[in-house]
């Protein structure tokens, strides 16, 4: 994909004395006093900052986080709390602009963080006239939050239509990168691995997939579905029955071009969903009317992990049992470590694959991991991203 990217301007020598307008994903989780429990998207945009002033741009960054209501500012909404652990990470000050799209004064050298960009009037809806203003502010547009990439909004597509200079920042730039590497040139074989519970939520994924992968591991509830699928018994297990059909296709769809959906052939069971419920290994077709299916079995795990490691290229959304419970937690662990031990590049991404990634210790050993869930889950689709779309477009002049 064809983009300007900041680092190149930068490189250029374009960006000093320039007004730089950076679009961060800066929505961290927080507990109920205000304090952020989880800093990783405040420090992974940290390079794209940096980058701009060591250049001499008077730099603006701004962010969305949480929920508010436009046009209703409240305390809750408030960048503040990110501001302070920006200003750590950065070791300067990091002052809050709030009310910000008609005016902002920032000189070349410094920083300012413009209150949370949705509450203002006609950010989710992208309202021309708001994107007009902010393109205004800035020289320079740079979008370096690929987690908003699957959203049209004003801060993430309007303003890229009317700044003078629309570019991706470098963890933009980054994921662009890994996914072209994954999904458009990838190295052969290509294997996904996509689980969770629900295949309605991952259907589209399933079937688009399933015309590009070598080989299509499917984890948790969805896993289950696709036993039923196979004809196989799975209980009292979370499925979807009334999508065996459409199992049954992707199934087919891969047949047809000599790859394969491999079905489980032991899983772990137990007789209810608890964390100190009794663990019992069975062969698939032993699956009782009372068991429910919590995780795949060692064989199962030991045959794909066997699959992984000889995998071209590896992408995964999604852990294979109900990790969160140690006693079902050992399939995931097997496919985590098989992954990091296989030579083929990794690509991972959504909020439990990450969870299981730190549980695991093998951030290091995977090729990249995505910070966007619902882009990254687009992306898979097969689904242009908004912001590519628009970033793509000012490439071309």
């Amino acid at each position: 994909m064809n983009v300007i990217r900041f680092s190149d301007l930068v490189a250029a020598g374009k960006v000093a004395g320039q007004r730089v307008f950076i679009r961060a994903d800066l929505n961290v989780p927080q507990d109920d006093a205000g304090q952020i429990t989880e800093d990783t998207r405040i420090r992974a945009s940290i390079p794209c900052i940096e980058l701009a002033l060591k250049a001499g741009a008077a730099v603006m960054v701004t962010s969305h986080l949480g929920r508010p209501t436009e046009g209703e500012f409240k305390p809750e909404d408030s960048l503040a709390p990110v501001a302070k652990r920006m200003s750590e990470l950065l070791g300067r000050d990091v002052p809050v602009v709030a009310n910000w799209v008609d005016g902002v004064t920032v000189a070349p050298g410094q920083l300012v963080l413009l209150e949370n960009c949705r509450v203002n009037k006609g950010e989710k809806k992208n309202d021309e006239t708001l994107a007009k203003k902010m393109a205004a502010l800035c020289d320079i547009y740079v979008n370096d939050a690929f987690g908003t990439a699957h959203r049209a909004e004003g801060t993430t597509y309007g303003i890229a239509q009317f700044a003078k200079i629309a570019c991706a920042g470098q963890l933009l730039a980054a994921e662009i990168d890994a996914i072209t590497l994954a999904l458009a040139h990838p190295k052969r074989p290509l294997v996904a691995i996509v689980a969770g519970s629900k295949v309605s939520t991952k259907l589209t994924i399933l079937k688009a997939l399933s015309e590009k992968v070598d080989g299509l591991i499917v984890g948790g509830g969805i896993a289950n579905t696709f036993m039923l699928a196979a004809g196989l018994k799975i209980g009292k297990s979370l499925a979807e029955p009334d999508l065996v059909a459409e199992a049954s296709a992707v199934i087919a769809a891969m047949k047809a071009r000599g790859a394969a959906v491999p079905i489980p052939v032991d899983v772990v069971v137990a007789k209810r969903f608890a964390a100190d419920a009794e663990a019992t290994v069975k062969a698939a077709a032993d699956v009782a009317d009372d068991d429910l299916i919590l995780d795949i079995g060692p064989k199962t795990a030991a045959m794909l992990a066997e699959q992984l490691k000889s995998a071209g290229t590896i992408v995964w959304n999604g852990p294979v049992g109900v990790f969160e419970f140690d006693a079902f937690a050992k399939g995931t662990e097997v496919i985590a470590r098989a992954i990091a031990d296989s030579s083929a590049f990794s690509i991972a991404g959504g909020g439990d694959t990450l969870a299981a990634i730190a549980k695991y210790g093998i951030e290091k050993d995977v090729g990249y991991i995505s910070t966007g869930g619902g882009a990254f889950l687009e992306i898979l689709e097969g689904k242009t991203l908004p912001a590519f779309e628009i970033l793509g477009r000012r490439a071309q002049g």
